[in-house]
């Protein structure tokens, strides 16, 4: 499965769109990680508690977008976008979008 932002993907046509498909994941962080971040953020850095688990849930959003697009019949996602957001208190949301398609190699 291609998975790009672009909107096409050099050396493939698109021979056939399937449609809008979406990926979402909400995570938060344990009682441990959420103290630890908070202790990340007295004493100042990076924030790796709070990066690692965007990470993941941009993983986990971008492998269900592309499940959803592969059950549809595509065989790649073009386009794709990522919107990120905070719910209650610590639960971070990432949604990926994008257009399902059937792509074919040029030539």
């Amino acid at each position: 499965m291609l998975v790009v932002t672009t909107p096409s993907i050099p050396g493939y046509r698109i021979v056939r769109v399937v449609g809008i498909v979406s990926g979402m994941s909400v995570r938060t962080r344990g009682l441990l990680g959420r103290l630890g971040a908070s202790i990340e953020a007295v004493v100042g850095g990076r924030g790796e508690a709070y990066a690692a688990e965007l990470r993941k849930a941009r993983e986990e959003a971008l492998g269900k977008l592309a499940e959803e697009a592969q059950r549809l019949g595509a065989n790649a996602v073009v386009g794709v976008d990522f919107e990120t957001a905070e719910i209650l208190e610590g639960f971070v949301v990432v949604m990926a979008t994008g257009t399902a398609v059937v792509v074919e190699k040029e030539g």
